[in-house]
């Protein structure tokens, strides 16, 4: 299996690239994101994810590990290939997708074309509470007030996390907490949270 490819890129089209490693040239599938980091004739390295099937062995590049092990989790829903897979991972950054997954931000994941709104929902479901596993699973105090301007929101955040919840975690329960009950005082919004992160 090939795993990374360091060498010239040789040619970008508009969802790939080709890579000329030693004289051969490896076509490889990338995101949009991915490959706008490259340029002819450059040196570049990317990691790689190989998929072998009947009929073809095809080449995922990424420019990070982020991307690929997003990539991997992506391909694991079901209905998610490999090129719809990076249709999302170039719509939405890494940090963006465990966010999105985190606080189950189904209309975020949708944002990336050919994922339907039943996609976008067994996407979130599915791939719920692997987020924090990978960088960027965290959601910053600033995101938290985007979702929920609050500062009884972020009051629980930062409680929940003094009992010993992952950043991720107490963000999706006090994020849940305040969609299902609206705004609620802050000793509220953290009895409720807890209910929440400790299922």
């Amino acid at each position: 299996m090939i795993a990374s490819l360091k060498g010239l890129v040789q040619a970008i089209g508009p969802d790939h690239a080709v890579i000329e490693v030693g004289g051969v040239g490896y076509l490889v599938q990338a995101s949009s994101r991915a490959l706008s980091g490259l340029e002819p004739g450059a040196a570049t390295f990317l990691l790689v994810e190989t998929q072998v099937r009947e009929e073809a062995i095809t080449l995922f590049g990424f420019a990070s590990a982020a991307e690929r092990d997003w990539f991997r989790l992506l391909t694991g829903v079901q209905g998610v290939g490999g090129r719809l897979a990076l249709a999302i991972l170039g719509t939405l950054a890494p940090d963006e997708i465990a966010r999105a997954v985190t606080l189950e931000d189904k209309a975020m994941i949708a944002r990336a074309p050919g994922v339907g709104p039943r996609l976008a929902a067994r996407i979130a479901t599915e791939l719920k509470g692997k987020a924090p596993a990978f960088g960027g699973g965290s959601v910053p105090a600033a995101d938290l007030r985007a979702l929920a301007a609050s500062s009884a929101a972020v009051d629980a955040v930062s409680a929940l996390e003094n009992l010993g919840f992952r950043p991720a975690e107490a963000a999706r329960a006090v994020a849940e907490a305040e969609r299902d009950l609206g705004e609620l005082p802050t000793p509220a919004l953290i009895r409720e949270a807890l209910k929440r992160a400790s299922r």
